[in-house]
């Protein structure tokens, strides 16, 4: 890109040398930024580390949870159904008692979130239990 008509006669008027000026940083610990050449592996160890430190032990309960859910068992539809309902309920739960998204659902209480994950759970299961016969 070519500099400007205000910056080029700006340049061509300075004739004095300046002084260069130094900026010192202060040692801290280094930042971790994007790098191009990361491998998969340490992207995937970096996003695992960041959930570690920063989720509540409360959301990796719930996270727990949702992992045992993705294997389903039992009668195939009605299995695979409940676990992929569960799922969704569980996320739902997730979402809504996450300390992050507070200002979203600011007329839900966790207690209220819990109970409509309970009812949710007890009305999935009902008809999945139905189409088992």
């Amino acid at each position: 890109m070519a500099p400007k008509r205000s910056q080029a006669s700006a340049v061509s008027r300075e004739s004095t040398p300046s002084a260069t000026v130094t900026q010192t940083v202060p040692a801290s610990t280094p930042i971790r930024t994007a790098n191009k050449n990361q491998s998969p592996a340490e992207i995937a160890l970096g996003i695992w580390e960041n959930y570690l430190d920063k989720t509540p032990q409360r959301t990796k309960l719930i996270d727990v949870f949702m992992a045992f859910l993705v294997v389903p068992f039992n009668a195939f539809l009605s299995g695979f159904s409940a676990t992929v309902g569960q799922f969704v309920l569980t996320a739902s739960l997730r979402i809504q008692t996450n300390v992050e998204n507070k200002a979203d659902f600011t007329s839900v209480s966790q207690e209220r979130a819990f109970a409509d994950y309970v009812f949710g759970s007890l009305i999935l299961h009902f008809f999945c239990v139905n189409f088992i016969n």
